[in-house]
């Protein structure tokens, strides 16, 4: 049992050891762009995959990811069921919706806005990758950010807010 206590000591010890050296290189690179950093170095194919997001100078979840091929930020929204995008990100994508196509009814906090459906064919934060997602396209004047929302968060095994930084899981 002793050996238990101390083994459990041990390691408990080492977890906070490595959480304050990440925190002390996070924030000492205060001017960096907002990105995630790969938490597992193992083979994709043996080992779950881990990205860690530190909280930008606002407060927020803020990453770069890899929308078919396209390099997007997003603001992390745990509150929106899908992934929203820009329209003028949308088009960076190639996808231009018709004004007719603007049919879904999205309640955001601003109001109530008319958005087109589309889905991407990939999005990829480090290693993690999420294919067939489903996402809306959201007129520029009712959307300042794209976000990324549950329609990714959701295809992950977990994610978690920790010690002041978000943490996916594939």
């Amino acid at each position: 049992m002793r050996q238990i206590v101390v083994v459990a000591g041990v390691v408990l010890a080492a977890g906070t050891l490595l959480a304050r050296y990440a925190d002390q290189n996070v924030s000492s690179q205060p001017n960096s762009p907002p990105t995630a950093m790969a938490a597992s170095s193992a083979p994709a194919d043996t080992a779950a995959r881990t990205v860690i997001i530190p909280r930008d100078n606002r407060g927020h979840f803020a990453v770069n990811a890899q929308v078919d091929g396209r390099r997007l930020a997003f603001l992390v929204d745990t509150g929106a069921s899908v992934i929203a995008l820009t329209e003028g990100d949308a088009m960076r994508l190639g996808l231009h919706p018709m004004p007719q196509e603007f049919t879904a009814v999205v309640k955001t906090a601003n109001g109530t806005v008319r958005a087109a459906r589309t889905q991407l064919n990939s999005v990829e934060i480090d290693d993690i990758t999420v294919h067939n997602v489903d996402a809306l396209i959201v007129p520029d004047s009712s959307l300042s950010e794209n976000l990324l929302g549950l329609s990714f968060l959701s295809r992950l095994h977990r994610f978690e807010y920790s010690e002041g930084r978000l943490v996916l899981e594939q």
